[in-house]
């Protein structure tokens, strides 16, 4: 199902944060896309990340990505405990039709599937996240990549170190409120 890495090995992979409003209660940032990158502030304290790929089968119809995508999301917030809320990429301008179209279904799919639960979700844009990580608004993959490996995470791909990076800001600016 999902690639799994778990990095916290070193202490300081970890930010020492002032408790969420939420206590007891898990948070998810996501880097939406056919290839999904997760990363999850457990109710432990702990940060796990990695990806899901919704890309669809040979004999899968059109609405078997968004399926897979709610039962995912349903299964992350059984596993985990209640989510107490979702952080997700804001993406404003795709390279591809294709990408702009999974994008919107998939943040159709999650927008819908949070409103049901009463979980409050939000969309951050790319620069706020490449400039928090990075320092750079316009920084390139590997940059973030690079970002992410030296907070001592070890991302599997850009998506993995987007939705690491995306986590990062909204524990550390409080969902932007800092």
């Amino acid at each position: 199902m999902a690639d799994l890495t778990l990095a916290t090995h070193r202490c300081e992979a970890i930010p020492v944060l002032a408790p969420y409003p939420r206590a007891n209660r898990a948070m998810l940032a996501l880097d939406l896309g056919t290839t999904t990158g997760w990363a999850l502030h457990g109710i432990d304290g702990l940060i796990t990340s990695g990806t899901v790929s919704f890309r669809p089968g040979r004999f899968d119809g059109g609405g078997m990505r968004y399926l897979r995508f709610t039962n995912w999301l349903t299964e992350i917030d059984r596993l985990t405990g209640p989510v107490a809320a979702i952080w997700f990429e804001e993406v404003r301008r795709h390279a591809a039709t294709d990408a702009a179209h999974v994008y919107g279904g998939l943040m159709a799919t999650l927008t819908a599937w949070a409103e049901l639960r009463g979980i409050p979700y939000e969309g951050v844009p790319v620069g706020t996240i490449k400039r928090h990580a990075t320092g750079k608004g316009n920084a390139p993959k590997e940059a973030m990549i690079s970002a992410a490996r030296a907070r001592g995470f070890s991302p599997a791909d850009d998506n993995e170190a987007d939705a690491i990076a995306i986590l990062l800001w909204a524990l550390e600016t409080k969902g932007g409120l800092q």
